[in-house]
């Protein structure tokens, strides 16, 4: 035989090789993490869900997925186990973090521009109307001369203009 015919067939081996091992490795780092959970840790599920470990047995967890609700996982169901500061950030909205002084910046400039402000729950007559700057072609005392239309032509009155 010769080598070109071999060569598809090691390939193939040695990427099995390099998927089952960086599989075994996936595994193990997820086994240590999961060693890692004591009484009162933060996890987060493979399904999402945010609980506190009350009890850790061989294959089993205890979770308190709310204040006196209890529920028994299978370890392997544990996606991530948080830190405290995390957890606390992420289901409780507290922010161990102390507050910079940096001042916020907007994403845009409306807040930057001192537009005047509009009531909008004011009814059209009490809002105040903008000048658009078109100006009125007739004057208000004025009044059009005759019922004639601009164009000349009286209503129904087919032609070009």
């Amino acid at each position: 035989m010769s080598l070109m015919t071999l060569l598809p067939f090691i390939v193939l081996i040695g990427a099995m090789f390099l998927m089952t091992r960086s599989a075994k490795k996936k595994q193990q780092a997820a086994a240590q993490m999961r060693d890692h959970m004591t009484p009162g840790t933060g996890v987060r599920t493979i399904g999402g869900m945010y609980a506190t470990v009350k009890e850790i047995g061989d294959d089993t967890v205890t979770l308190e997925v709310a204040p006196g609700v209890h529920a028994i996982y299978a370890k392997n169901a544990i996606g991530a186990v948080l830190e405290d500061a995390e957890y606390n950030r992420i289901v409780h909205g507290i922010d161990d973090e102390p507050q910079s002084d940096t001042p916020v910046v907007p994403d845009d400039a409306s807040s930057l521009t001192e537009a005047p402000k509009t009531d909008l729950t004011k009814d059209e007559a009490e809002a105040p109307k903008l000048d658009l700057g078109k100006k009125d072609e007739t004057p208000q005392d004025e009044a059009p001369k005759g019922d004639e239309p601009k164009d000349g032509k009286a209503d129904g009155e087919a032609g070009a203009k």
